[in-house]
């Protein structure tokens, strides 16, 4: 059962870790403990265990690449904008332990304009499953997202119709400040997105289509590369450095 409770020795094994690594990861919060028992021994939750080995970027890849859509395991499901932003607020307190109080700022509002520009663009039209796949990897430290949208071409086509390939709407979208709503300005937020990796210890591996970008702090060079496979939607993987 995945609420089980099971002893620090068959964490450390599953986990591949000495014993005392894991008391380490308790002390440092990296992997909380439950104390049972009148010596307080350490247990652990098999759920807790099962979560840290998910390797969150291939899940969310499979998911919003899969040519059938169906809803992504409850943990990782955010079928509402609400929703997103109250696991949103959980992500804060899982990160005050593994980064800085500054970087956890900027960690939690690229993937709160990343999510959002979800469900904004996809608001009403989405082609099979509503809301967005949303999750983090401590093990690998990542911040996991994905939609199975309509995708940055067919968004951006509504207002610049001369683009013709998933490659050359991410470079747009990522670079160029553009808008249905004219004269109004908007179309800021994967700009601000960019802004932010490029000026911290942070990298951003972006897919739609079958184009992939990937930033990295102190590189401003817009870098587009054929995806490892054919997103539906939007896939995004942020990665941090652990400093805490």
């Amino acid at each position: 059962m995945p609420n089980t409770l099971i002893s620090i020795g068959e964490a450390a094994r599953q986990l591949s870790i000495s014993i005392d690594s894991l008391r380490r990861w308790d002390k440092t919060h990296r992997l909380a403990s439950i104390r049972s028992g009148p010596r307080g021994h350490r247990y652990y939750r098999q759920s807790d265990i099962d979560l840290y080995l998910r390797n969150e970027s291939s899940l969310a890849q499979q998911w919003s690449a899969s040519p059938v859509g169906t809803a992504p395991a409850s943990y990782a499901y955010c079928q509402t904008r609400d929703e997103f932003q109250a696991r949103l607020e959980n992500l804060q307190t899982v990160l005050k332990h593994k980064v800085p109080l500054s970087a956890v700022s900027l960690l939690c509002a690229v993937a709160g304009e990343i999510g959002n520009n979800s469900f904004d663009h996809n608001l009403g039209n989405w082609p099979d499953i509503n809301g967005i796949y949303f999750s983090h990897d401590m093990k690998n430290s990542t911040i996991v997202l994905a939609d199975r949208g309509q995708g940055i071409l067919t968004t951006l086509k509504r207002v610049k119709p001369e683009l013709t390939s998933a490659s050359e709407a991410l470079r747009v979208a990522f670079t160029e400040t553009i808008s249905g709503r004219r004269p109004e300005a908007r179309g800021n937020g994967l700009k601000f997105v960019r802004s932010v990796i490029v000026e911290n210890p942070f990298t951003l591996n972006f897919q739609t289509g079958d184009a992939n970008l990937y930033l990295k702090e102190y590189d401003k060079t817009i870098v587009v590369t054929p995806g490892e496979t054919y997103i539906k939607g939007c896939f995004a993987v942020i990665g941090f450095e652990d400093s805490v």
